[in-house]
């Protein structure tokens, strides 16, 4: 077996049992290279003791000394306490739950060393549990800090500690710390070896500067997050290599659909969507497959450049899909696609068709054949769009709106609806979260991604007001004089993902509630459980103002577009996160009139939910509350690019290791034009089976 599948195996040679392997499994610890990579999270300092009479409270320390007495006590509860004597003073030790066996072997005279904080107890200075070792009087004290790992229940440090020591000091595996990167690229960008840092990291001597390595500041923690970043870039460039090396359809702009379009439109295109669109109609005229994420803020208008992609498409008669994560914003697209291209494929709907779970099946059979058969050009619809009986005549664009609420395997199989052999349809993604740049250049650095910056003129500004729960009335009185005024309001109810059926409980009881204070009102249902057919006509009766105030839960948080509505209550707003809060918010303030969001709260309040709120007060820009967002919930939940098909990063942070990753990104590009059996390696060492990700 040769050294690079060795050190991959499933199982190594330092894991002696199953049971062990199953609990570094859980650790994401499969083989030896994953388990050097399984850093500390932080260190102890066991290099030096303290005499008893020289310790306080709030530190850490370690001592040393005798024990001279050795008590089982049942008060309050049971316990055992030590003495312990050192020369300079005496020191109580508790330990709350113990085994018989630590009785005997902390029996009177033993000599033991102690770390641990203390405090000031009912007897005088004591420690808590403190760790515990058995010593001689002249055990040696060690050299380095003590590593303190991420560990699961039956996995003990002492046995992390001892797998790692054996792979660090055995002379056979020297290939696994071996270099990766350049020695061009690390004196071009000043960092430290990979076998040095890693070493350093396991084994930190004692004089090593803590506060640098728990806060990962450290040249040591610089090279391994550079490492991290590359494999990241590395990764992100050989798989826009590889999709530049497929066949997609070559729809040229002829000008015709597009222009029509365009002119019948009852405003103009800003300056950001024209140059947006510029750049995916020469995607789409290429012979490889585009792969564009178009995002901007709410209300930008991304989806009229949508729609010119489409008709761009089916000028060239090919197919286009576009699918939404909820039945709502699939079928306001359908109506709205429905009335913009009226002016090219007439007053009936026969040239789009709709897809959803919740179709009857004669409906459902009847789409599906005109799809087969190419009679419709455009499919509109929901995750039904990629199920395996959905088959295209001739594919040629895959739109899918919010893609984040996607998993890469959902965006693959409508990917892999093209019927032509070898061929790839082009794909366009939207998304109305703003994505920070730093995301943007790690997690989406392998697509092509435009933004639109620019908000269409007429836009209103929406003013954002917080209210305690106590000031309910007030509220109310403002929704009744807005609806009196002949404006429309929508109140939203909580997301409970503990329970569907209380949130829906919640839902009802707030409608019947406020139908019962607006007795004057036309007050409207719209929830999740509602049937498609429910839904579309609760919609159509809120455009229309049959409808004047909206009880909802957050299934119209997006695609909902009515003009007049210029009021939005949402309660228990401390429950939601920031980019759910900016995208119900941006449902009204697209009139004229002025806009108001109020968010109810309860308290008391997190410290997290507290500055939510008060960062959704502050901002309307869609990008700083992303970047804000980004900063509160990290890289990893910021809307699901756990669901990206990209590795999670454990170590580096976009955003606060920014300069760290320009410079992988520019070392990528080198790397592998340069240096293509290192990047091989790079990545094996850093992604293992997970680079199997390229493939999708």
């Amino acid at each position: 077996m040769s050294e690079e599948k060795r050190n991959n195996s499933v199982i190594f040679d330092c894991f002696t049992s199953k049971a062990i392997q199953e609990k570094f499994a859980k650790l994401g610890v499969s083989n030896e290279i994953s388990l050097i990579l399984h850093l500390p999270l932080r260190y102890e300092n066991e290099t030096y003791l303290r005499e008893i009479n020289d310790i306080s409270g709030g530190e850490t320390v370690q001592i040393e000394g005798v024990v001279i007495s050795n008590e089982v006590m049942y008060r309050p509860r049971r316990q055992l306490v030590l003495q312990v004597e050192d020369g300079s003073g005496i020191i109580f030790i508790r330990f709350l739950n113990f085994y018989p066996s630590q009785v005997k072997a902390y029996s009177v005279g033993t000599r033991v060393r102690l770390l641990g904080e203390p405090r000031t107890g009912f007897f005088g200075t004591e420690m808590v549990h403190p760790k515990c070792h058995i010593v001689q009087k002249n055990t040696p004290l060690p050299n380095f800090l003590t590593p303190v790992y991420p560990t699961t229940a039956g996995l003990s440090q002492v046995m992390i500690r001892k797998l790692i020591r054996k792979i660090l000091t055995d002379k056979t595996k020297l290939e696994i710390l071996s270099e990766t990167i350049p020695l061009k690229i690390l004196k071009n960008y000043r960092l430290n070896g990979f076998s040095k840092s890693i070493i350093f990291l396991h084994q930190p001597k004692s004089t090593a500067q803590v506060h640098l390595l728990e806060d990962r500041t450290h040249p040591a923690w610089a090279r391994i997050k550079f490492d991290e970043l590359l494999a990241q870039q590395l990764s992100m460039r050989l798989h826009y290599q590889q999709r530049h090396k497929c066949t997609a359809p070559s729809m040229p702009d002829n000008k015709r659909l597009t222009k029509i379009l365009l002119h019948s439109l009852p405003f103009s295109l800003t300056n950001a969507q024209e140059e947006i669109f510029s750049e995916i109609s020469q995607n789409l005229s290429e012979s490889y497959p585009m792969q564009r994420l178009l995002h901007g803020d709410v209300g930008s208008g991304k989806t009229v450049v949508a729609a010119l992609a489409a008709l761009q498409a089916i000028e060239n008669g090919y197919q286009v899909a576009i699918m939404a994560p909820t039945e709502i914003l699939a079928e306001q697209h359908y109506r709205k696609f429905s009335s913009w291209f009226g002016f090219i494929f007439g007053p009936d709907r026969n040239s789009i068709a709709w897809l959803s779970g919740n179709q009857k099946k004669m409906q459902r059979q009847e789409a599906l054949s005109t799809i087969a058969a190419g009679t419709v050009m455009l499919v509109i619809g929901t995750h039904a769009l990629f199920q395996e009986q959905v088959k295209f005549k001739k594919l040629g664009l895959a739109i899918i709106d919010e893609q984040h609420r996607f998993g890469v395997h959902q965006r693959l199989a409508l990917r892999m609806k093209c019927t032509k052999e070898g061929m790839v349809p082009h794909q366009l993604m939207m998304s109305a979260t703003p994505i920070p740049r730093t995301l943007s250049m790690s997690y989406y650095a392998d697509l092509d991604v435009s933004l639109l910056n620019e908000m269409p003129p007429g836009r209103t500004h929406v003013i954002t007001k917080l209210f305690n729960e106590t000031r309910r009335k007030e509220v109310v009185i403002r929704v009744k004089e807005a609806c009196c005024a002949g404006k429309q309001a929508y109140w939203v109810c909580p997301l409970i993902e503990e329970s569907e059926v209380l949130q829906l409980r919640t839902v009802l009881d707030t409608y019947e509630k406020l139908k019962m204070i607006f007795l004057d009102l036309k007050v409207g249902l719209l929830h999740g459980k509602m049937s498609s057919h429910e839904k579309i006509e609760v919609m159509e009766l809120f455009e229309q103002g049959e409808i004047q105030l909206l009880v909802a839960t957050a299934v119209i948080e997006v695609g909902v577009d009515v003009s007049n509505a210029s009021l939005m209550v949402i309660e228990h707003s401390e429950r939601m996160g920031l980019s759910q809060l900016h995208q119900l918010r941006g449902r009204v303030g697209r009139g004229k009139e002025a806009s108001v969001c109020i968010l109810l709260y309860k308290e008391p309040l997190s410290e997290i939910a507290r500055k939510r709120l008060q960062i959704i007060f502050e901002n309307n820009n869609g990008f700083e509350i992303a970047r804000q967002d980004l900063l509160l919930r990290g890289p990893g939940e910021f809307f699901g690019v756990r669901q990206s098909g990209v590795p999670i990063l454990r170590f580096a942070d976009p955003e606060r290791d920014e300069n760290l990753l320009k410079e992988a990104r520019d070392a990528a590009k080198e790397i592998l034009r340069d240096y293509p059996e290192l990047a091989k390696r790079h990545l094996q060492r850093w992604l293992g089976e997970k680079s199997d990700y390229l493939k999708v």
